[in-house]
């Protein structure tokens, strides 16, 4: 029955692919990028993930999937570098209402929760407060064991899977599924923040927690940061002290060393060098220049150009490393489609690196 059921959905696959017009306007009716596939005709897979409950500054990443995907059918398919990648079939899973509505309720509990925080926690109006992040963390570990549970589901039918987030808690989920997967694995994070935070402002699953939560796995042997260029004296004291498990390419020595005649291949060759042989990408939009992400929730100045960042990653795969899985977080709407647009480039690239990483699609360097 099983064997039926595939067969059934690879005719379904080839007849959408024969009558599918490349060159043709994006439909945006479609899926995403305006592909006819399904998720379960699909062999890269995207969960959506609404969530933004503690960020710190500026909301608006839990609504990044809905704008990634309406800006994603304008997208032209060709890439040069992968010819007709768009057969290996990419498909987002519907966004889920119950968790963007869970989200905006905690959210707006967090906001009043931190404000009062920076006032400096007045005992006189800690009452609302004193539960808070007990019940934030609860949700947290349910959102983290929900998209565990999905991310193995799709795995285990020897899918590919990117999570496309809301802030930048939201992949935890998915690197626990990769750790039952996977002996061991390295991430590479492109991010201008380190979040190597333990439980930031009181919430285990903080935006700025997620590397110190993902270190809590021991199958994460480790932790490459690039583009970093905002973090507290404690991050900065963790990764050296972690014997080598967290390597920080800050932001400015990368421009410096540059500035001083490296070239930017060289430079990511030192960065790929500390990687193992399995990778998962960890892609904080605001990894790169605020320009192109203008709407995220923390700009830094500086930053990746977006054909930086693009490089990194293709020379990764060039280095035979296998991308194992990705996230794509902090895309917030801002006040233009500009955000959208660029967030659903770079998903684009990350969704067929990983395949060919894979050996699903075949590249030329």
């Amino acid at each position: 029955m099983k064997h039926i059921l595939q067969n059934r959905q690879m005719n379904s696959k080839e007849q959408k692919i024969a009558n599918f017009d490349p060159n043709g306007v994006g439909d945006v009716s479609g899926g995403l990028f305006g592909l006819p596939f399904t998720v379960e005709e699909a062999e890269v897979v995207i969960i959506p993930t609404p969530w933004e409950v503690t960020v710190s500054y500026r909301a608006g990443t839990a609504k990044g999937p809905e704008a990634v995907k309406e800006a994603s059918p304008q997208l032209d398919l060709f890439d040069p570098n992968i010819k007709e990648a768009w057969k290996l079939g990419i498909a987002m899973e519907e966004i889920s209402e119950d968790w963007a509505a869970l989200s905006t309720e905690l959210r707006l509990k967090a906001e009043a929760y931190i404000n009062w925080l920076e006032e400096g926690s007045p005992k006189e109006s800690q009452g609302p407060f004193e539960s808070l992040a007990a019940e934030v963390t609860r949700h947290g570990e349910e959102l983290l064991q929900w998209l565990k549970h999905k991310a193995l589901t799709y795995l285990e039918q020897g899918k590919l899977v990117g999570v496309l987030g809301g802030d930048h808690s939201t992949p935890l989920g998915l690197m626990h599924a990769l750790a039952e997967k996977h002996e061991e694995f390295g991430i590479l994070q492109v991010d201008a923040h380190a979040d190597l935070r333990d439980a930031y402002e009181g919430f285990t699953y903080s935006h700025a927690s997620i590397m110190f939560n993902a270190l809590k796995l021991p199958q994460v042997k480790k932790l490459v940061q690039v583009g970093i260029r905002d973090l507290a004296q404690s991050e900065a004291e963790l990764a050296e002290q972690s014997n080598g498990r967290v390597t920080i390419f800050y932001d400015a020595v990368l421009k410096e060393n540059m500035y001083a005649g490296d070239s930017w291949k060289k430079e990511c060759k030192k960065i790929i060098a500390q990687l193992p042989q399995k990778v998962y990408i960890s892609f904080d939009i605001d990894g790169l220049d605020p320009k192109l992400c203008p709407g995220t929730g923390t700009p830094v100045p500086g930053g990746l150009e977006f054909e930086q960042a693009v490089y990194l990653i293709k020379q990764l795969v060039k280095s035979g490393r296998e991308i194992i899985g990705f996230d794509l977080c902090e895309v917030a709407p801002g006040e233009s489609e500009w955000n959208g647009n660029v967030g659903a480039r770079m998903l684009m690239k990350l969704c067929n690196w990983m395949a060919v990483s894979q050996k699903r699609l075949e590249a030329q360097f």
